[in-house]
């Protein structure tokens, strides 16, 4: 399989990996807020310097693509494009909900094969973006901008399968899904770089990749900027 450079800046984590073959060669992450603009131009020297020293030569450059913070998403994109146009490479995008599903199929241990897989991450207030997804990715429910409240996924909640919810935005469902006994709540499910391989091995082996030039993040709703207050002199 390919060598690639996966990125993911979608949330507060900041984080690079170098993968091949389904394994993590390097990386490094950031859990401690958004510092993406500081930090994320070191990792990814860090698995450059990684794949220099092992005479690796980089085949992809995979950047999780939205949805997620505005800002994040620019910065890593950004740093994808760059390198990708410098080293002649292709890019990859990664859906940041396709992403949070996946770690979660890896890494949850005896989950049934019936399982929806809702991920959600944090739009503010009582807002998410979100989705569901069965254990091949075929999604349930479109990934969307959704306000919980009482009737949020309710197709999903009518159908008796297992659910399984997670992301950034997750805590704040726990009340929506409380009468619904066959749902469970994952906790601490971060968007991080070394869970992007099997995506991205995926869509290189489909070459399915993104134009490096005029690929944009996947934000699923626009921005809206807000007014600086007043200062009272």
């Amino acid at each position: 399989m390919a060598v690639i450079l996966n990125i993911e800046t979608s949330g507060a984590t900041c984080s690079a990996a170098l993968t091949a073959e389904g394994m993590v060669l390097a990386h490094r992450e950031d859990f401690n807020g958004r510092n993406h603009a500081a930090l994320l131009s070191g990792f990814i020297k860090h698995c450059l310097d990684h794949a220099r020293e092992h005479e690796i030569s980089l085949e992809a450059v995979a950047v999780s693509l939205g949805p997620g913070s505005y800002t994040g998403l620019r910065i890593g994109l950004s740093e994808g494009k760059g390198l990708a146009y410098a080293l002649d490479i292709p890019m990859i995008g990664i859906n940041t909900l396709e992403l949070l599903a996946t770690r979660v199929m890896f890494s949850v241990d005896g989950i049934d094969p019936d399982t929806i897989f809702v991920p959600m991450i944090d739009a503010r207030r009582m807002e998410v973006y979100t989705a569901a997804y069965d254990f091949a990715l075929t999604p349930l429910m479109a990934p969307q901008p959704l306000v919980l409240d009482a009737d949020s996924y309710a197709d999903l909640r009518a159908t008796g399968r297992p659910i399984l919810y997670f992301g950034s935005g997750a805590a704040k469902a726990q009340e929506v899904f409380a009468a619904t006994p066959s749902a469970q709540y994952v906790p601490d499910v971060d968007a991080v770089a070394v869970d992007m391989v099997a995506l991205a091995e995926r869509a290189y082996a489909r070459r399915d990749f993104i134009d490096t030039a005029y690929s944009t993040p996947f934000y699923l709703k626009d921005f809206q900027a807000t007014k600086p207050k007043n200062k009272v002199l």
